[in-house]
C-alpha cells in the first residue's frame, strides 16, 4: 500500500512539473505589442506598380538608460536575458497582403562569422538585393554578420509559402560609440520586398548570438528578444 501510494504520489509531481514547465514556457511566449508596416504611396515593381509601406527595426547588442530592454515574465527570465541582443521596437509584425514592403534596419551590434554562409546572402527581397550604408549588394562577407532577419513558414503550415532572409552586417570592435556603448555610426540595412496573401509565420536569427545550444538558445529563441511573428494580413 505504500508503495502504490509513492508512486501515485510520483506521477502526480511528475506531471504537475510536466504543467508547470508547459504553462511557464507557454506564458514566457505570449507575443509582444505588435509593429505594422506603414503605408507610403505605390512603387514601381517587376510586377508593376503596386502599394508600398514601410517598417523600421532597430538591432541593440543590450539595453541601456535610453533604451528598456523586452518585456519579461519573471527575474529568472530577465536575469537570464540580462545583457543580451534583441530587436527593438517589437519582434511581433504586421504587414499588408500584396505589397511591396520595405524594412530599414538600424544595427548597433557586433558579430563575426556566421556557421552556414547561406545565411550571409539575401534571400526573398524583390531583386535579389539590400542596401548596406547605400550600396546595393547581394551578400555580405561571412565573417562580418551582425544577426539575420529570416522569416518562414511554421513546419507543416498550410500557409501560402514565403521566406525572406537578411543579414545585417557587423559594427567592427573598434567603431566610436556613445556614451551607451552604442555605434555612434551603425550599419544601415534596406531591403524591399513582396508580399503575397495573408498568412502568418515566424522569424529568427540565424547567427549565433545567444546562449547554449551552440549558442542558439537564450534571446534567440525567445520572442520579443532575437524571434518573433510575421503576419501578412489582408
Amino acid at each position: 500500500m505504500k508503495r502504490a501510494l509513492i508512486a501515485v504520489l510520483t506521477v502526480l509531481v511528475g506531471v504537475g512539473i510536466v504543467v508547470g514547465v508547459g504553462t511557464f514556457n507557454s506564458w514566457n511566449q505570449r507575443e509582444p505589442a505588435p509593429i505594422t508596416a506603414k503605408p507610403a504611396g505605390t512603387i514601381q515593381t517587376p510586377q508593376g506598380e503596386m502599394p508600398h509601406a514601410t517598417l523600421e527595426l532597430d538591432v541593440y547588442p543590450n539595453s541601456s538608460s535610453t533604451v528598456p530592454p523586452p518585456r519579461t515574465e519573471s527575474r529568472f527570465q530577465a536575469n537570464q536575458l540580462s545583457g543580451q541582443p534583441f530587436y527593438h521596437p517589437s519582434t511581433s509584425i504586421k504587414v499588408p497582403a500584396n505589397t511591396a514592403i520595405t524594412i530599414t534596419f538600424t544595427q548597433y551590434d557586433g558579430g563575426g562569422q556566421i556557421y552556414n554562409p547561406y545565411f550571409a546572402e539575401v534571400h526573398g527581397s524583390m531583386d535579389g538585393t539590400m542596401k548596406v550604408n547605400g550600396k546595393t549588394v547581394s551578400k555580405i562577407d561571412q565573417n562580418e554578420v551582425g544577426h539575420t532577419f529570416t522569416v518562414h513558414d511554421y513546419p507543416e503550415s498550410n500557409e501560402p509559402e514565403f521566406f525572406l532572409s537578411v543579414p545585417l552586417k557587423m559594427n567592427k570592435a573598434n567603431a566610436k560609440t556613445d556614451k551607451q556603448g552604442y555605434p555612434v555610426d551603425p550599419q544601415t540595412i534596406e531591403v524591399t520586398f513582396i508580399t503575397g496573401d495573408p498568412g502568418k509565420y515566424v522569424w529568427n536569427c540565424e547567427f549565433p548570438c545567444g546562449d547554449y545550444y551552440q549558442e542558439f538558445g537564450g534571446p534567440m529563441q525567445t520572442r520579443g528578444w532575437m524571434a518573433g511573428t510575421f503576419e501578412v494580413v489582408a
